[in-house]
């Protein structure tokens, strides 16, 4: 089969390279999928928690209640949501750096399998126990952030032991899709069983999230070292001799002669000496690698519009054009649809260009008069759902990237040549400080709209996006530079 020059990388990956993708990847969506299915219950949630005085029976309606009214409940689901990223904040800082120190295979699976633990016994057990505290819910998802942390930088070093530079950008672009795909799969899961009761919808999340987690733990290969046969001195590496080099990187590196042999690759090594076994850095160092504060911080401002979309979108189209909710769930996918395109095709446009901070700016620029289009949408659904879709296209690519792709190459740059085991804690900071950004975000968000409208929200996304720019600005100044270097060079040469 002949590929096209763009994806001619494509040709260099096994089977091995395409189960530690799926797995991977899944392990997303699962994760994902818990999320948004509480996205999506909120209502019969609060229902649940202040039942009706009319139904005839007070002794229930006074056991089941929580909350005087609908308002005080649905104001402590959003605490319970910014409570939430919070910790997933904190645990992405920690996760990161246990990851770089133990087996991701374990640290992967223990995520999984706890988080859906916890989501079982706050969505399903308590209400068959009818089991109703503030306190006891607010641990539980304490907990469950924590736990869910593990999963982000976990995978995300997965996949860069796993593809080298070459390509990353299309590979990473289409495998971030994990989220927006996990948000499809949450919301129908969530309304196949709602109307058998809320528990449900979190019962078959956790029971399906449970079972990745058992998968990942049995099947997942964390690295191309894990495979081979040792007995003939046989070390499975990535065709792609780049796979530690980051985009930043044109250095070429010593190389080996790597031999094919079944499908299997032998390390010939030059000298007989060991290489020095690479050691995991400390969390400070990470933070001061070069492009990890101004990704961060970027990253800070994107994740808090990206997810206020998650948030808050069903509401906001129920709420401003008194759609149904069902109509407003449905309508509201169309925004991870744009996503997962606009991660895909904004990762392959950065591999084609060499360069990832020049597309990020173009998108946010056009993202930013996308929002001020969406902000006047009119009250048709076919309208509606187009330009959510090229506003998920320009925001979410974006963030897709700066989460899995630059994170990949941040943890694989030229600074780490004798201590490569830094991959999970990178990502840990950057998803963390994008986490700590949406958690505030969401607060802001409510507060906004209640005292000045949905328009100054907009106007509040606009600005986030606008500074998304600015932390990235000595990046976009760099390659650009570097960009027209390569060009005169490739002009004096012909």
């Amino acid at each position: 089969m002949m590929w096209p020059p763009c994806c001619s990388f494509l040709t260099q990956y096994t089977h091995h390279h395409l189960v530690a993708f799926l797995l991977t990847f899944f392990s997303y969506v699962l994760l994902h999928a818990s999320r948004k299915t509480f996205s999506n219950v909120k209502v019969s949630i609060s229902a649940q928690w202040t039942p009706s005085v009319q139904n005839g029976s007070l002794p229930l309606w006074e056991e089941n209640r929580m909350f005087a009214d609908t308002g005080e409940a649905t104001l402590f689901l959003g605490a319970l949501d910014t409570i939430f990223l919070f910790s997933y904040a904190v645990g992405l800082y920690i996760s990161g750096v246990i990851g770089d120190r133990l087996d991701l295979r374990f640290v992967l699976s223990f995520g999984l399998c706890g988080s859906a633990v916890v989501e079982f016994v706050f969505g399903t057990l308590t209400e068959w126990l009818h089991l109703y505290n503030v306190y006891f819910y607010c641990c539980l998802w304490v907990l469950n952030g924590l736990l869910q942390s593990a999963v982000w930088p976990s995978v995300v070093a997965v996949m860069g032991n796993w593809f080298g530079k070459s390509g990353r950008g299309f590979v990473f672009g289409l495998w971030s899709a994990c989220a927006s795909v996990g948000n499809i799969l949450g919301a129908f899961l969530a309304s196949s069983v709602l109307k058998y009761g809320y528990e449900y919808a979190f019962l078959v999340t956790s029971v399906v999230q449970f079972a990745g987690g058992v998968v990942v733990f049995f099947g997942l290969l964390t690295s191309p070292k894990e495979v081979g046969d040792i007995g003939h001195l046989f070390i499975a590496v990535e065709k792609d001799t780049d796979s530690h080099r980051p985009l930043m990187s044109d250095d070429e590196e010593d190389s080996e002669d790597v031999v094919c042999d079944g499908g299997y690759y032998s390390v010939q090594q030059q000298d007989e000496e060991p290489k020095p076994q690479t050691k995991a850095i400390s969390f400070f160092e990470a933070f001061c690698l070069p492009g990890v504060i101004p990704y961060s911080l970027a990253y800070a401002c994107l994740k808090l519009v990206n997810y206020s979309f998650f948030f808050w979108l069903p509401f906001y189209l129920s709420n401003n054009f008194s759609w149904k909710e069902a109509e407003a769930d449905r309508l509201s996918v169309w925004y991870d649809v744009g996503g997962i395109i606009g991660g895909t095709v904004q990762g392959l446009i950065s591999d084609f260009l060499g360069k990832r901070a020049p597309v990020l700016c173009v998108s946010l620029l056009l993202a930013m008069g996308a929002l001020v289009g969406y902000s006047h949408s009119s009250n048709d659904q076919v309208v509606n759902g187009v330009l959510l879709a090229v506003t998920g296209f320009l925001i979410g690519g974006p963030s897709n990237m700066i989460s899995s792709a630059i994170s990949a190459d941040l943890g694989r740059q030229e600074a780490l040549r004798m201590s490569q085991d830094a991959l999970a804690t990178v990502t840990g900071i950057v998803d963390g400080t994008g986490s700590i950004g949406a958690a505030g975000g969401q607060y802001l968000v409510s507060l906004i709209e209640s005292k000045l409208g949905w328009m100054w929200v907009f106007y509040f996304f606009i600005l986030m996006t606008g500074f998304s720019i600015i932390f990235i600005i000595p990046l976009i100044i760099s390659e650009l530079r570097s960009m027209c270097r390569d060009r005169q060079t490739r002009t004096h040469q012909l």
